[in-house]
């Protein structure tokens, strides 16, 4: 373990920026408002907040700057250059139709304008064979093109340049200074042109934004030492952390399961489906023993072929608004209220009606005990809000709140489905883990519509994604084009590829890794011959490969072939060691009996409901439902015929008691 004085994890949310700070011996946790128009101020507020001293702090941190940035269409003037005859394939894609019928599907916005894709007469074979070579002429009249462009990022993508990358830096050699350059045979040294000429745009349109923030944010951390949570759940330092943009666009999200499988590991559970329930999002993903990774992320419609957490997405949080549309039905989302105005009930200026005031109407949040009391609640205003839509729906405040609860919930089951159930994977064998501000309102509700009869809540699980930022330790995930069939294959040959690989990862972590020592893992995209799309499998050797590659593909797609196997690339992952981060035990106790701090109503129950206070708490005291649990940073609703045991880690451990499944 990595000895240092003191962490700061930091998970910069839409809505909230949330902290968890370990000093070696006890941790504390803290929320501010997210600053979206400039994250760093939020982060300076939270410090400031604490009262931390800089001195021998490292901070790790999960950016939505990058995010954002692709979502809402922000990202730098960008570039693309590639072949002769290739500038329309970002344009094209893969001509794949979200509505298959519709013969006039809407045009979607292009991340490049047509403009401003070059192109340059050069050509590779699939072989590495150079067939035309740059010219000095081609190379002039692109100096002067993009000098008359001015463009903020370059991004370079030619074919088979993952053979012989030459091209590629005699064009990046003709940038204008000051320029950010993104070559794809840096970012994604993979085939398939299409996929790796979006995450090479992807990487130079939101490149200098997040390098430019980093460095504001280190002006106003003098001396602290920085790291950025990247999408497959391992940390890059800062100062390389700009030039790899396009690998934090999951920062936040990959930090919340790397949380989740840490916190679930004290608990000892090993499978979890989780649902990561936000202001703004819900994230939910798979931890199976291990955190599932994907080189066939989307964020928005653009793909990203680079790893990162296997998760879905969807716009349902704490302040997705409710509205009804022309026909009289309640919708739920996407669209959310963010940090400002916020939620009505926040008191910021918020006049639509969202999840978070549907809560608190409804009685599951409380007023005085959000964020500890720290932030009251206006539950007069959060009536209004849900009034004007119970008078559209012409139903009373509560059953409108009701109803927006209920909409809620099934996007969120819908999602947890699609992770679950259309992967061949029974949700029932899981436990449900949730976190994030608004998860634990949540929980007893999905468990119930997937008929789960366990769940749970982790400790600090309004923080987790800040909270995994500690556990994570530095990573780098290493790929490589390497296309022949299995039987063609030596076994020596890839070995050797695999060693270039890791060595070129250990060159980048050599600041970050000082001399630790570090887990290697290689692993291979095979496919059968002639077909599309690939499974990853650890490396063993060539006949066990062929094995398991077998046995894989009959588990996925219910068949197995008796035709060739191909590789296809080589990935290398490369990972330090964590941080010395460890959760205090709680003791427990059979001579104190855990008493409610009051009683409240809540709709639709027909009894008081008792509050308690989650620090009160005393492991292995079973609560029965239903039950309020507040904390400082999320409330916890445990619902009819459920109950609640608190473990040694601080977790809530859930139990479903009722008989209707």
């Amino acid at each position: 373990m990595i000895m240092n004085t003191a962490w700061l994890g930091v998970d910069t949310g839409g809505t909230f920026t949330d902290f968890v700070y370990f000093n070696g011996e006890s941790v504390m946790i803290h929320k501010v408002l997210s600053t979206p128009s400039a994250p760093e101020r939020a982060i300076l507020q939270g410090v400031q907040e604490l009262g931390l001293s800089l001195q021998s702090l490292r901070l790790v941190h999960g950016s939505t700057v990058a995010t954002n940035a692709v979502l809402e269409g922000k990202g730098v003037h960008t570039v693309y250059i590639t072949n002769q005859g290739f500038g329309d394939v970002l344009q094209i894609g893969r001509q794949a139709r979200q509505e298959l019928y519709n013969l006039q599907p809407p045009s979607r916005e292009l991340l490049i304008h047509p403009d401003d894709c070059l192109e340059m007469p050069t050509r590779l074979s699939a072989q590495g064979e150079l067939l035309e070579t740059l010219d000095e002429q081609s190379l002039d009249d692109l100096r002067l093109r993009l000098i008359q462009i001015q463009p903020q990022a370059v991004a370079i993508n030619l074919l088979f340049s993952f053979l012989d990358n030459r091209q590629e830096r005699q064009i990046a050699d003709c940038v204008p200074d000051g320029v950010f350059v993104s070559c794809s045979s840096d970012v994604l040294p993979e085939y398939k042109e299409y996929e790796r000429g979006m995450t090479t745009c992807l990487n130079a349109y939101v490149g200098p934004l997040m390098a430019g923030y980093l460095q504001r944010l280190a002006q106003g951390m003098a001396d602290v030492s920085i790291s950025v949570m990247q999408s497959a759940g391992g940390t890059i330092s800062a100062e390389q952390a700009g030039q790899n943009a396009v690998r934090l666009l999951l920062s936040g999200p990959a930090g919340g399961l790397k949380g989740a499988q840490y916190v679930a590991g004290l608990s000892h559970c090993q499978q979890l489906l989780t649902f990561d329930m936000g202001g703004t999002s819900t994230d939910v993903a798979v931890i199976d023993g291990d955190i599932n990774l994907t080189s066939e992320g989307c964020i928005g419609h653009y793909p990203v072929a680079v790893p990162m957490v296997d998760m879905h997405t969807i716009g349902a949080g704490g302040g997705s608004i409710a509205q009804v549309d022309a026909g009289g039905m309640l919708l739920v989302g996407p669209e959310s209220a963010g940090a400002f105005p916020g939620p009505a009930c926040y008191g910021l200026g918020g006049l639509q009606a969202t999840v978070t005031d549907a809560n608190l109407v409804l009685g599951r949040l409380q007023a005085d005990a959000f964020l500890g009391g720290d932030m009251r609640l206006d539950l007069a205003a959060a009536r209004r809000a849900v009034a004007s839509v119970a008078e559209t729906l012409e139903i009373s405040v509560e059953a409108a709140a009701e109803g927006i609860i209920r909409v809620a919930n099934e996007h969120m089951v819908r999602a947890l489905r699609v992770m679950s159930v259309q992967r061949g994977s029974d949700p029932r064998e899981f436990v449900l883990a949730s976190f994030g501000g608004a998860g634990g309102l949540h929980v007893c509700a999905l468990a119930e519509a997937l008929e789960m009869k366990q769940a749970m809540v982790p400790v600090h699980a309004g923080v987790l994604s800040a909270l995994g930022m500690l556990v994570a330790a530095p990573s780098r995930e290493m790929s490589q084009t390497h296309t022949r069939l299995l039987q063609d294959c030596s076994e020596a040959e890839l070995v050797s590829s695999f060693k270039r690989l890791e060595q070129k990862a250990r060159q980048e972590m050599s600041t970050e890794l000082k001399g630790q020592s570090v887990q290697v893992d290689y692993s291979v995209d095979c496919r059968y011959q002639g077909q599309s799309f690939t499974l990853d499998l650890p490396w063993t050797n060539l006949h066990q490969l062929a094995t398991d590659f077998h046995a894989l593909h009959d588990q996925r797609y219910g068949h197995s072939l008796d035709i060739a196997i191909e590789l296809v690339n080589l990935r290398v992952s490369v990972k330090g060691q964590s941080p010395s981060f460890q959760l205090p035990l709680k003791q427990s106790s059979r001579d104190v009996v855990i008493q409610p701090q009051y009683q409240t109503d809540v709709y639709g129950v027909s009894q008081p409901v008792p509050v308690y206070q989650r620090d009160d708490l005393i492991p292995e005291q079973e609560l029965l439902g239903p039950a309020l649990i507040v904390e400082k940073v999320s409330t916890t609703f445990v619902a009819e015929y459920w109950s609640s045991v608190m473990d040694q880690s601080g977790s809530l451990l859930l139990q479903y008691r009722g008989s209707e499944f």
